[in-house]
C-alpha cells in the first residue's frame, strides 16, 4: 500500500487489486462513521482510494501505509434488482468467448450478485464486481459511437449499465428500463460504492 499527497488536505491511496481498494473504503467508511477519521469524501476506484478534506494527512499517510487490508465485510445495505431483458447485439460473441450457448450468459450473469466496486465515467454509471475470471470478456476492438440508456453491459472484470447515450466499447448483453441516474431523485444515482446488485430476467429475455 502506498499514501500519496495531494495537495494540502487529501490522500491518494494506492493498493495492488479492486477486491483490496473495496476493503479499504469499507474500513475508512467504517472508522468515520466511528468518529475516528476525519474527511470531507472517500472515493474508491479501480486500485486507489481517495481521501478528500483529509484531517491531519502526514499521520494518516503513515497509519494507512501500516494497515493490512482484509477481506470487506457484508454490505448491509438493501438488495437492488434490476429487471433485464438479455437481448444485447453482443450476446452470441459473449457466449462464443464464454464457450457457452448464449441462453447460458444469462443464466450465470442474473445468477451472480455484484458489488458496485466504484462508479465513474458518466454520472449514475457504477463498475459492478462479481463474475469469475473465467466469464471476464475483452472490450470491443471497435468502440460504439452511440450505446444506448439502460444497455447491460461487459468488460474485463466489470458489468455496467450505461444510464445514457454514450460511446462505448464495452459488450452489450442486455437492456434495462430502469433509470440509473435522475437529478430529482434524492440521491439522484440509484446506487452507491458497496451497493449490491442482481439483474432479474424479464419476459423477452
Amino acid at each position: 500500500m502506498r499514501a500519496l499527497a495531494v495537495g494540502d488536505d487529501a490522500l491518494l491511496v494506492e493498493v495492488a487489486s479492486g477486491e483490496e481498494a473495496q476493503a479499504l473504503h469499507a474500513e475508512l467508511l467504517r472508522r468515520r462513521a466511528d468518529g475516528a477519521l476525519t474527511v470531507r469524501e472517500i472515493v474508491p476506484a479501480a486500485r486507489t482510494v481517495l481521501l478528500d478534506g483529509l484531517a491531519e494527512p502526514a499521520r494518516w499517510a503513515a497509519e494507512l501505509t501500516g494497515t493490512r487490508v482484509l477481506e470487506a465485510p457484508a454490505h448491509a445495505r438493501e438488495l437492488i434488482e434490476l429487471p433485464v431483458r438479455y437481448d444485447g447485439p453482443d450476446l452470441a460473441a459473449v457466449a462464443a468467448h464464454w464457450r457457452v450457448p448464449e441462453r447460458e450468459v444469462a443464466r450465470v450473469h442474473a445468477g451472480t450478485e455484484f458489488t458496485v466496486a466504484f462508479c465513474g465515467f458518466v454520472p449514475g454509471f457504477g463498475y459492478l464486481t462479481g463474475l469469475p475470471e473465467r466469464y471476464h470478456v475483452p472490450r470491443r476492438a471497435t468502440p460504439r459511437t452511440a450505446v444506448p440508456a439502460g444497455a447491460v453491459a461487459l468488460a474485463g472484470p466489470y458489468t455496467g449499465v450505461y444510464p445514457r447515450s454514450s460511446p462505448g466499447g464495452w459488450q452489450l448483453i442486455g437492456t434495462t428500463d430502469t433509470v440509473l441516474w435522475d437529478p430529482a431523485r434524492v440521491p439522484a444515482a440509484l446506487w452507491e460504492p458497496g451497493t449490491r446488485v442482481r439483474f432479474v430476467p424479464v419476459e423477452g429475455a
